[in-house]
């Protein structure tokens, strides 16, 4: 009887919702994101697919004169909204990320006289890249077009999960292009590219692939295109240095329909005649074990020319992913910014395997990925906060997957490790901690990962007790990393100490008392930093002493990587009763926060941290990094958790909008989008790998769970206003929660979960 009346209850708050359903994909806007600090890119994709096929606006190197070159930071996704000219269109990127890789096979359509070069932003004319307007620009859910002005052609992109598909609309030429450059890459630099290998198998066929040194050490994309129209002929550059040994290659005219092409840097062209209004498709599959399995990948998801069927499928694949939530908010506003932030957050980690399975492993070895669906691009360091705890809710297939990936990933390390930050066959290392040991227990401990969990645990022990990484043979002999071993020493504790904390929570699942034990009193490590004498983390060396020359509002430089001793000193998500003990008691931690979201940071203790702006700041919270992602919520444990409300109602309206530049720093593999979607529904996931998630302050009128056991979990918010931010009660199925938090099992069990809220604060 209780159940139909949910169901009946959940019919009454979701009239507008049901009709809603299948148009969803109407809020996602991919240009949110694409200005300043988002490092979103507005082109077509599916659901965590292999192909990102997106327009890059710039050529700008990684370094100069040897040099780094710091506004290169600005195309960590190849695109930047302001830019005036469009460079081409290539098949992989990052979303949201500080640093990239990526770019590949870059195509840009062009007519008259053959251009190679890509010309520069203020002279496009010497090149072949074009000058465009928004105006002119449409982006959606796996749709991009624009029209671009040199030349007047259409550009349209679409996608499955391994095949982006082109249409140009030429005008009439007895001279038009498709230029294909092989050199073009994103993070670009001299002699980044290892080795090109073009073989063209007819007039409308070319397969080959890439092979790049930079971020990911060895990296490989192999490829295959084919053309809708014949090319009546086509020409190669080679644009390598000189070299000692040239070989007897030079036998042939390589530059001119020459079907063997081979070199480190080789650009392309595919020419036509064209009629006017004449559409050209191009569709470009990508593999990372071999140029047969990228013409497989292309015959199995894109066998015909059907562009619009494409463009249908792929949104279709959209609309199934956005109905796991379905929300009413306030207004068109808030809509745009939930869809669009389910959208960015499910653009990474990416399929990584082929249609029959395969994949490149971290071995550089040919895996069959048997079972599952292997996936790449983990940027753990952000994710495991907000991003995997959401997979675990609505997508926890999917995330029992991308641990079996991780696994993989360890069982083909001669290292032995976790993956710390992986893509396309490698690990970059980049950040810190082992969180990857984070989304492996929390997924085990819920329910979601179903493999061997007894060697997912001694996976995690191997990683944390990697001697030789970062600082960590310090940590295990001294309790802390030490000032002199590690340029961000404190942070590393703090995180080492959070990651040995979800070692214990499994070991003592799995009645693994001697690892319980040592992981455990790892766990409290984070004390071995706290200076009492100032009430900050803070620096000391392997002697124990504390740094003397110590800024606790520097950001650089300080021991704390991306952030200062404010924000990192409540970095203790799994202890926070001890972190709050360990300052003071509750009023000295409630005064701590308000000083922290009321007092300035002035700009000259951030112009030395790239990941660190004006925009994510709000008083000396940072928002736009992720180590505070929490920090709102631990006013639960004040005698004024109201404030906790009025906290996340204010970051939620101060850090993302609709804008271009609607997002307050990198949505990092959508992180920042995983905290905005978890705080609309009214809760968050404090401390992954345990069960709780703290509640907050809804932004949702009302909501919808839609679980993968089949269950629903219904969100009803009473009184919801733009000034009634404050939570009066709270309940679920009736009953008025304890203690301001919500386990995961009780959403996984559905129900409905009731908010009433008034413009007053409450105890």
């Amino acid at each position: 009887m209780k159940s139909k009346q949910f169901l009946y209850l959940g019919l009454f708050l979701f009239p507008n919702l049901l009709q809603a359903q299948s148009n969803l994909i109407q809020y996602v806007k991919p240009l949110i994101g694409t200005a300043r600090m988002g490092h979103t890119f507005p082109g077509a994709t599916v659901p965590f697919g292999a192909v990102q096929l997106s327009p890059d606006t710039d050529t700008i190197p990684y370094a100069m004169n040897g040099k780094y070159n710091g506004d290169v930071y600005k195309y960590c996704a190849g695109y930047q909204y302001d830019d005036p000219t469009i460079v081409g269109f290539s098949h992989t990127h990052f979303s949201g990320t500080g640093h990239s890789d990526l770019g590949d096979i870059l195509v840009m359509p062009t007519q008259g006289k053959v251009q190679l070069n890509p010309g520069t932003a203020d002279r496009p004319q010497d090149g072949y890249r074009s000058p465009y307007s928004h105006s002119n620009e449409v982006a959606e859910a796996n749709y991009y077009k624009v029209l671009l002005d040199k030349h007047q052609i259409k550009a349209e992109m679409t996608t499955t999960s391994r095949v982006g598909i082109h249409r140009y609309t030429f005008p009439k030429s007895d001279a038009s292009h498709l230029i294909l450059d092989l050199t073009a890459g994103i993070y670009n630099y001299e002699a980044k590219n290892v080795w090109t290998v073009v073989r063209v198998l007819n007039d409308s066929t070319i397969v080959g692939y890439r092979q790049t040194n930079g971020w990911a050490r060895t990296r490989t994309v192999y490829f295959a295109i084919k053309t809708s129209k014949a090319f009546k002929n086509y020409g190669a550059k080679y644009e390598d240095a000189k070299q000692v040994y040239a070989g007897f290659w030079r036998k042939f005219d390589q530059k001119n329909n020459f079907p063997d092409l081979a070199a480190h840097q080789i650009k392309m062209n595919l020419d036509f005649d064209t009629k006017d209004g004449e559409e050209v498709l191009m569709k470009v599959a990508l593999s990372p074990v071999s140029m047969k399995n990228a013409l497989a990948n292309m015959e199995h998801e894109a066998p015909d020319w059907n562009f619009e069927n494409y463009v249908k499928a792929g949104q279709k694949s959209w609309e199934q992913e956005l109905n796991k939530l379905q929300v009413d908010m306030l207004n068109k506003e808030d809509l745009i910014n939930f869809y669009t932030a389910m959208y960015h957050a499910s653009l990474m980690p990416t399929v990584y395997m082929d249609v029959n399975g395969e994949y490149k492993g971290l071995d550089q070895e040919v895996h069959q990925a048997k079972g599952f669906t292997n996936y790449t691009s983990f940027s753990l360091w952000d994710t495991f906060r907000a991003f995997h705890p959401l997979m675990n809710l609505i997508n926890p297939t999917r995330n029992a997957d991308m641990v079996s990936s991780m696994m993989a990933h360890y069982d083909q390390s001669v290292l032995k490790m976790l993956p710390i930050w992986s893509h396309y066959a490698n690990d970059n290392w980049c950040m810190s901690g082992y969180h990857s040991v984070s989304v492996v227990v929390d997924a085990i401990l819920k329910g979601v990962y179903k493999g061997d969990a007894e060697a997912a645990l001694a996976a995690c022990v191997q990683t944390a007790n990697a001697r030789k990484y970062e600082g960590i043979g310090s940590y295990i002999d001294l309790g802390y990393v030490p000032d002199e071993i590690s340029g961000t020493s404190v942070s590393n504790t703090l995180e080492y100490a959070y990651d040995d904390w979800c070692i214990a929570q499994l070991a003592k699942k799995l009645g693994k008392d001697d690892i319980y034990k040592d992981f455990i009193k790892r766990a409290s490590n984070w004390k071995n930093v706290y200076d009492h004498s100032i009430g900050f983390m803070r620096p000391k060396d392997a002697k124990g002493i504390f740094r003397s020359k110590f800024d606790a509002l520097e950001t650089h430089g300080q021991g704390f990587i991306e952030g200062n001793t404010w924000n990192y000193s409540l970095y203790v998500p799994h202890q926070p009763v001890a972190m709050m003990e360990m300052m003071g008691g509750p009023k000295k931690l409630e005064n701590y926060l308000d000083s922290l979201f009321t007092m300035e940071l002035p700009d000259k203790y951030f112009e030395h941290t790239e990941d660190i702006t004006r925009d994510g700041i709000i008083g000396n919270y940072v928002h736009g990094n992720e180590p505070s992602h929490h920090v709102a919520y631990l006013y639960n444990q004040t005698a004024n958790p109201w404030k906790t409300q009025a906290r996340v109602r204010q970051i939620i309206r101060n850090q993302y909008h609709n804008g271009h530049a609607g997002l307050g720093g990198n949505d990092d593999c959508g992180q920042m989008s995983a905290w905005y979607l978890f705080t609309a529904l009214g809760f968050y996931p404090v401390a992954p790998g345990d069960d709780a998630y703290w509640i907050g302050s809804p932004l949702v009128k009302s909501a919808k769970i839609n679980l993968e056991n089949g269950k629903t979990i219904t969100i009803d918010v009473k009184n919801q206003s733009e000034k009634n931010v404050y939570v009066k009660k709270v309940s679920l199925n009736g009953q008025p929660l304890a203690d301001l938090k919500l386990s995961y099992a009780a959403i996984m069990n559905g129900g409905a979960l009731q908010f009433e809220m008034t413009n007053k604060p409450g105890k």
